[in-house]
């Protein structure tokens, strides 16, 4: 009986509450990269960084650390490897209009490129430096308050590292299984995953319930 009232005494641990994940529409999406003017080198190859974040899922360092040799485009088989957290790689295959616009992009940006070029990088005073997290977070903003404009599923605080949640959502709702998607996100701890997407998921049906009921 002691021993039950000292077990009865200690106090519960609190559960923490899981901070929701926050992504974009693909809507969304569609208004965010019709803002890049084609006639600018540097709206191309911003362009062509969205897509791809977009694509693999990738974090943004990790598409900042991508070298021309980790592109990889066979006759059938289109895929970049990323190295995440720990130095781990992964390969991740990349939609054929993504490969189209990777291919266009080499051809103006690498011409004569050798395997450890950076493949995203700015120009200064004529040399090329590696892109920073900030010059990526300066033009996101930049598009999605343009995209906004004209899009109000556009997210008002758009900031890189939504699109690699906006992707593995997609994929989650269309069929994609959580365990395949924490393994393409390269998540270590599958339970978070399925934490936070699933959490997610059901948010968004429960608001849509309630939408339908009130009208």
């Amino acid at each position: 009986m002691a021993v039950c009232q000292e077990m009865v005494s200690i106090p519960k641990k609190k559960q923490g509450k899981v901070r929701e994940i926050e992504f974009f529409s693909e809507s969304a999406l569609q208004s965010i990269l019709e803002q890049p003017n084609g006639s600018k080198k540097t709206d191309v190859r911003n362009l062509v960084f969205m897509i791809l974040m977009y694509d693999t899922g990738a974090r943004v360092q990790e598409l900042l650390d991508l070298c021309v040799g980790d592109i990889h485009m066979g006759r059938d088989s289109h895929y970049v490897i990323l190295t995440g957290k720990g130095k781990k790689t992964r390969i991740v295959p990349i939609m054929k209009k993504t490969y189209e616009h990777l291919e266009s992009y080499l051809i103006k940006f690498h011409p004569k490129p050798t395997t450890s070029d950076p493949l995203f990088y700015v120009e200064r005073k004529g040399n090329r430096e590696s892109m920073s997290e900030d010059n990526v977070e300066k033009f996101v903003k930049r598009y999605g308050k343009l995209a906004r404009e004209k899009n109000p599923d556009v997210p008002e605080h758009l900031y890189p590292h939504m699109w690699r949640h906006s992707r593995s959502m997609h994929l989650y709702r269309n069929g994609m299984p959580l365990p395949l998607v924490a393994e393409w996100l390269g998540h270590s701890n599958i339970e978070t995953t399925i934490q936070y997407y699933a959490n997610a998921d059901i948010s968004m049906k429960r608001e849509a319930i309630e939408k339908a009921t009130s009208e």
